[in-house]
């Protein structure tokens, strides 16, 4: 069992971080009781979060200012015959505006990973909402239902987090061929250029031929020594797949 959610963690983390749209469901202030669902753009956080840039017009802004409770479900039916057989993640927690210690931090993963949404920047009524995770049910297909640990989604702020530009800049002049064959292990992409761009708990963005691929750790690293150990694990697992 204990091996089984591991899996299902891993599977959900890597659908959490490698899509950017969902269904989000709010409370409806307006026919109070009824739940408010919408199409959103999100961005994952450093850690297990969610953040969110939402017009204080929007239905959906008005339920949360009503009551902060609100679910994301995200799904992957690309290239699936069967619909009711594919992959689906429903986040449930609170959404409120992100704090101004982390404001920055947000709007810079924001910006580098939907560069669209700078134009929305000079609208005044535009805020970045976060939703920490409460609670996490995974579907991997049929018969792959759980509610996942919550402890595995808690939201955590990494100690290696002003180091970040060291990292991404070591790795790519001194380790390019790790994160080559990383990308072309989990992702089957082959380029000799691609360069990572962004830090998480669970693994690093790079950029491909002008697309975003998330490469994923097995296990969660908020300190400076564990960073370096997932590194040095995925160049030694994926050695083979090098160019």
């Amino acid at each position: 069992m204990a091996k089984e959610l591991d899996k299902y963690n891993l599977e959900a983390t890597t659908l959490f971080r490698s899509c950017n749209t969902g269904i989000l469901s709010t409370i409806s202030k307006k026919y109070e009781g009824y739940p408010f669902g919408s199409f959103i753009t999100y961005v994952s956080g450093r850690s297990k979060i969610i953040y969110l840039y939402l017009s204080d017009l929007a239905q959906h802004t008005k339920n949360l200012n009503f009551k902060t409770e609100s679910c994301l479900t995200i799904s992957k039916t690309t290239g699936q015959k069967d619909k009711q057989n594919s992959q689906r993640l429903t986040l449930m927690g609170d959404l409120k505006l992100v704090p101004k210690d982390d404001l920055d931090d947000c709007r810079y993963l924001y910006h580098l990973l939907l560069p669209e949404s700078k134009q929305y920047a000079g609208f005044h009524d535009f805020n970045f909402y976060q939703l920490e995770i409460k609670h996490v049910r995974w579907i991997g297909g049929f018969g792959k239902i759980k509610w996942l640990n919550e402890e595995k989604w808690r939201n955590s702020s990494p100690k290696w987090l002003n180091q970040e530009e060291g990292i991404i800049s070591h790795m790519n002049d001194d380790h390019s061929n790790s994160i080559v064959s990383s990308l072309n292990a989990q992702h089957r992409v082959k380029d000799k250029e691609a360069k990572m761009i962004c830090l998480n708990t669970d693994g690093y963005y790079l950029l491909s031929g002008g697309k975003y691929y998330f490469i994923q750790f097995f296990d969660s690293c908020y300190t400076m020594k564990d960073y370096k150990n997932c590194l040095v694990n995925l160049a030694k697992k994926y050695k083979t797949y090098e160019l």
